[in-house]
């Protein structure tokens, strides 16, 4: 059976084009334009990922992960304004899977659609896959293939877009990764990426380590350059 994405926005000229894009990469596709009725029918009859504005009338995107999440943990990405840190980081509080900027590139959400839906699934599996590429660097473990994160055996939750830089930074540790470099490996050349963007991923990144170990020191900044993963 194919996969099904649920999209909620009230933009219907953003409904249309992502179920376009959605239906040509193979997925069958639910759209809402109202909120309240998309929370009705997807307690009912969950979808495998959902694609949800927070910007909406009388049930806002926030409020409606808050009662997804009450209910299931099917995975979800935020449409969000370019602007709208503080929406931002709410909806990662709540227990968005990742968030998308507008405007955003149709190829790098279907890229972040897979990745999730992939994760999920692996997730659900009790034993790592064959192919899974499994690297350790002291504390740290990353599990590309299951998309797992680890610091001193604990879970780490992340979201596809800070899984990709602790990745990238982890790769070579010592080495210093310009906001450039940065903004490549987690959005490729979709899109056109403020710094401040990497900065608050990176903001992000460190407080859910410390939240594990308050000793958590081995993300760098190098000022006016960028970051580095230290050695241990």
């Amino acid at each position: 059976m194919r996969q099904r994405i649920a999209v909620v926005d009230d933009d219907k000229n953003i409904l249309t084009s992502v179920a376009m894009a959605l239906e040509t990469e193979g997925f069958a596709v639910t759209t809402y334009s109202d909120s309240e009725a998309a929370l009705k029918a997807l307690l009912a009859d969950p979808a495998d990922l959902v694609i949800l504005d927070i910007k909406m009338p009388r049930l806002d995107g926030i409020e409606m992960l808050k009662k997804i999440r009450e209910r299931s943990l099917m995975p979800v990405i935020f449409l969000t304004s370019k602007d709208d840190e503080i929406d931002q980081l709410l909806g990662l509080r709540f227990g968005a899977d990742d968030y998308i900027t507008k405007p955003f590139s149709q190829r790098l959400l279907m890229e972040r659609i897979r990745v999730i839906l992939r994760r999920n699934e692996m997730r659900r599996q009790t034993t790592p896959q064959p192919d899974s590429q499994v690297s350790v660097l002291g504390s740290l473990m990353l599990d590309e293939g299951r998309h797992l994160c680890t610091w001193k055996n604990r879970p780490v939750d992340m979201t596809v877009t800070e899984f990709l830089l602790v990745k990238t930074l982890a790769d070579k540790p010592g080495h210093v990764k310009s906001r450039e470099q940065l903004m490549n490996a987690a959005y490729g050349d979709a899109l056109n990426v403020e710094d401040r963007t990497i900065d608050s991923h990176i903001k992000r990144i460190r407080k859910k380590f410390k939240d594990i170990d308050p000793e958590f020191d081995a993300i760098e900044t190098i000022y006016g350059i960028g970051y580095r993963y230290k050695n241990d």
